[in-house]
């Protein structure tokens, strides 16, 4: 077994589809875009799973929209935390 090829964090599927959706890639760089999802990561649970489609076969539809819901909210948070970077090295 190969821990990083067999399992995952299933966040980070959820940032990386909220990023897309928000078109942050054209807004940042991408070493700010780095630094954002480790920002984004740190704040949320880890949920480690093999399959992406055994969590979403088995997840509830209520617990699927929490857990976006607290993605939305990191990346905003992790957004301002960039914006005061930006304005400090301003």
């Amino acid at each position: 077994m190969k821990l990083h090829d067999d399992i995952h964090n299933y966040y980070e599927k959820l940032v990386v589809e909220d990023i897309t959706k928000r078109n942050l890639e054209s807004t940042y760089s991408d070493d700010v875009m780095a630094d954002l999802c480790c920002t984004v990561l740190n704040q949320l649970p880890a949920r480690y799973i093999r399959y992406d489609v055994d969590m979403e076969f088995y997840l509830p539809q209520t617990e699927r929209i929490k857990m976006e819901q607290q993605v939305q909210t990191a990346i905003d948070v992790a957004i301002s935390q960039v914006a005061k970077k930006k304005e400090l090295q301003a």
